[in-house]
């Protein structure tokens, strides 16, 4: 059986039953009719937000996008359509059988106008409580989808501060590993070397001739002077 079906012979049989319990509940407190029918009617609708209600929940978990959801306005006025005309005719029959009345109503009324106000009672009901279970499981949701979200950016935040906190180490140990460079000093020539200007290499030198004790020039043996060749 479909669901449609399911929800019409259900709520049929929950409406015939409520209506048994108030004949019965009326022949015994005929004064507090009224506020039997209002507590019996009250007690219908409970039934059809709960079951709606779960209806709608389910269909918003199971299909996330409310374009791929299951159509339940559809579902929900078919099993109106049923359940009205299933109670209608439920409550004529057993009339029959109990001896107070249920409402001293014919077949006709049943099955129209009885049966157009359980109807109208389901289908509006049905499709506020299905609305309200979609509204809650969305916003189920979006607290979950705000909630990770946080999470993730607490999440990133530890890793980035860890990972600054384990670049600021490395950096602090390559820092300590390398050896303190010290600034070379400029040796200072030693000054027992001469020191030569580029110039002295490119001046012309003189040699002297030797010269005797009392200053006159020494002469070799050939009659020149000591120390030239030419004896100039």
């Amino acid at each position: 059986m479909t669901g449609w079906a399911v929800r019409g012979i259900g709520m049929g049989l929950i409406n015939a039953v409520v209506r048994l319990l108030l004949g019965a509940a009326v022949s015994m407190w005929p004064l507090s009719g009224s506020a039997l029918r209002w507590v019996a009617y009250a007690l219908v609708i409970l039934v059809i937000v709960v079951w709606a209600g779960i209806d709608g929940v389910r269909d918003r978990r199971n299909h996330p996008d409310p374009d791929d959801g299951q159509d339940l306005t559809m579902v929900w006025l078919k099993a109106a359509v049923v359940a009205g005309l299933l109670a209608g005719l439920l409550s004529w029959i057993i009339d029959f059988f109990v001896d107070f009345s249920l409402g001293q109503n014919g077949l006709i009324f049943e099955l129209t106008s009885g049966a157009a106000f359980t109807i109208l009672t389901i289908f509006v009901v049905a499709s506020i409580a299905v609305f309200v279970g979609r509204l809650i499981v969305n916003r189920d949701a979006k607290k979950k989808l705000a909630t990770s979200d946080a999470d993730r950016a607490h999440d990133r935040e530890l890793v980035n501060a860890g990972s600054a906190q384990r670049a600021e180490a490395s950096r602090d140990t390559r820092s300590q590993a390398e050896p303190t460079r010290s600034e070379p000093t400029r040796s200072e020539p030693t000054r027992s070397e001469p020191q030569w200007a580029a110039e002295h290499g490119e001046a012309d030198t003189e040699v002297f001739s030797a010269v005797d004790a009392d200053g006159k020039p020494r002469l070799d043996k050939r009659g020149n002077r000591h120390g030239t060749a030419d004896g100039s």
